[in-house]
């Protein structure tokens, strides 16, 4: 079955070529590729080029600003002819009957993941092996990494798990029917979080197939010079990280949660508004904002510099989730919290995060002496539950800015 490998790269070429090759040595040449160059300066547009190959897409992002794999993903997804696409990374190399593997537990409503290997370089888990067959691709073990993928499709052959990262496949009609990836979340990361969770919202499968394997030479994103191995720690970089952390937060309610084998875990999202006094600066809302759908407190000016601050980094209106209590009618929430700033202990803060999970406990209790309704003490925080309803469905489906694609 013909497939697309939806690939984006920013400066990936020496990777780039590594991924091209093992699709190109493993899979029948009529798989696409689609490859999608994110603003790159390393040649990476004109080595593409010259390949002259007929089942290659590239598309060239020309603003000279990189968009990132938000983005750049769905563009590629847009792009390709077929009816079944793989989300894939520019330093990923596939085994033998890698699509073979996927595809055949594959159908309508259905996500299914590959298994990765990888090199030591972060925490193990089960929903990945760690073997190291080498960081950079003019060390990699080729030939042994291909001896073991043989063993372990016999050891594995047919058997699924629920987990799920990438890369993964699916039905492109699928993938449009919720959006797409949630543009909230350019140019990175947790994009892959939000719609593993959207999908799972939407009734679709998700499983990981445990013969189909890729190893993950883990580059960009863990790999900081030619030299070494270092964690990231660029301005930039940490702070993209941090403001689409607070972002999934504000969308979600809670953060990423998922089992032993990578299986998502949805808390609801519960119609809350926190109404805070004694907010003495913007680092406390900082703390807070983001866990509640709606923040009240006392200074006009603390919400005219909070919303200062963080309206550049998102795309939310921000105006729409924070204001004075002469401005805001909040009787329209079904969960209003009370707190005192200047009582909370760190154990109330905990709390305040974890509001949508204890909220949930509260809500799945079988026991048929809780009364839902009415005022509970929780440390020094007051929750006067009006209503339980949740808003979880409505952040199935997204809708995203346009950008113009050309084949």
């Amino acid at each position: 079955m013909k497939i697309s490998f939806i690939i984006p790269s920013y400066n990936n070429l020496r990777y780039l070529k590594s991924a091209y090759h093992s699709i190109r040595t493993w899979e029948d040449a009529e798989q696409e590729i689609v490859v999608l160059d994110d603003a790159s300066v390393d040649g990476t547009v004109e080595w593409l080029k010259s390949l002259e190959d007929p089942n290659l897409i590239i598309w060239e992002n020309e603003t000279g600003k990189r968009l990132g794999h938000t983005i750049t993903y769905d563009i590629g997804v847009d792009l390709s002819t077929t009816d079944i696409f793989s989300i894939f990374h520019a330093d990923m190399f596939i085994g033998p009957n890698y699509v073979q593997n996927l595809v055949k537990h594959l159908d309508k409503q259905k996500v299914v993941a590959a298994t990765r290997i990888e090199p030591p370089l972060h925490p193990s888990g089960r929903e990945k092996i760690t073997r190291d067959f080498g960081v950079w691709p003019e060390d990699f073990r080729e030939d042994d990494f291909i001896e073991f993928v043989r063993e372990e499709q016999e050891r594995s052959k047919d058997q699924t798990t629920k987990g799920i990262f990438a890369p993964w496949s699916m039905y492109k009609e699928d993938f449009l029917k919720i959006g797409g990836h949630d543009s909230l979340f350019a140019p990175f990361p947790y994009e892959d979080s939000d719609i593993f969770q959207r999908f799972l919202l939407a009734g679709y499968e998700v499983l990981q197939s445990r013969d189909a394997l890729v190893y993950h030479l883990t580059c960009r994103g863990h790999k900081w010079t030619d030299d070494e191995i270092v964690t990231k720690v660029d301005g930039d970089y940490e702070e993209i990280i941090t403001n689409a952390k607070r972002n999934f937060i504000r969308k979600w309610g809670s953060w990423i949660m998922n089992d032993e084998w990578m299986h998502p875990i949805i808390i609801p999202k519960y119609n809350t508004c926190l109404i805070a006094d004694n907010v003495d600066s913007v680092e406390q809302l900082d703390n807070l904002e983001p866990w509640f759908c709606h923040t009240v407190i006392d200074s006009f000016d603390l919400v005219a510099q909070y919303l200062y601050k963080e309206q550049s980094n998102t795309i939310l209106d921000m105006s729409q989730r924070i204001s004075t209590k002469e401005m805001e009618e909040y009787s329209d929430y079904g969960v209003k919290i009370y707190v005192d700033l200047h009582q909370l202990t760190s154990e109330d803060y905990g709390n305040l995060q974890r509001m949508n999970s204890i909220l949930d406990q509260l809500n799945t209790s079988e026991s048929p002496q809780l009364n839902l309704s009415g005022e509970y003490q929780l440390g020094n925080i007051k929750v006067q539950i009006d209503s339980l309803d949740n808003s979880t469905d409505s952040l199935i489906v997204v809708e995203n800015y346009s950008y113009e694609v050309s084949k």
